[in-house]
């Protein structure tokens, strides 16, 4: 069975809509704006593309990133080589960009959750805020790497749903904290 990882940028508040500049949200970029940049906080996202074998995204977030990552090929190397898939009802074949490699449609959890019982490595979601909250409700995912800011952000899209459902227990794997404010964690998704 295969591990999906979702990876986020997370305000202390639970946000993560917008981290990079993205446009439409007025804290637009909030990751960069007053907290110094420290590569070695970042260095998750290297790791990641080390780790994972697949890139899994909700449709905004591929629609976001399609036009934008494969021509980052010095910052997303691992992302752009692997295989992507796109969980969305309304995306069609013709939709998808042509440049990012083999990127297959997925069109409800029980496709996300069929493509976890292969064969292969681990799935790793970039983004995605709708789709990470229906992934958690419905018990699909397994790992959390975080990077949480030191910033409150108030409203925009979380990672982490209002859902009223059952407790889900958490294993901290590993934690680091950096000068700027930033912790990174990771925990374990506990069955």
């Amino acid at each position: 069975m295969r591990t999906l990882i979702t990876t986020a940028f997370l305000s202390l508040d639970g946000v993560m809509e917008a981290p990079g500049g993205e446009p439409g949200y007025r804290n637009s970029g909030w990751t960069f704006k007053d907290i110094p940049f420290d590569p070695a906080a970042y260095a998750l996202k290297g790791e990641e593309q080390e780790q994972a074998t697949a890139l899994l995204l909700g449709r905004v977030s591929y629609e976001a990133f399609a036009p934008v990552w494969p021509k980052m090929t010095d910052d997303f190397p691992g992302y752009n080589a692997m295989p992507k898939y796109v969980v969305s009802t309304t995306l069609q074949d013709g939709d998808l960009v042509t440049n990012w490699g083999e990127t297959t449609i997925l069109r409800s959890l029980d496709d996300v959750a069929a493509l976890k019982q292969t064969e292969g490595g681990p799935i790793i979601i970039n983004g995605s805020a709708t789709l990470n909250r229906n992934l958690s409700d419905a018990g699909l995912i397994d790992q959390y790497n975080l990077l949480l800011f030191p910033v409150l952000l108030g409203a925009g899209k979380r990672l982490f749903s209002d859902a009223d459902r059952d407790k889900l227990n958490l294993k901290l794997t590993s934690s680091e904290s950096f000068p700027n404010g930033i912790q990174r964690l990771t925990y374990d998704v506990q069955h």
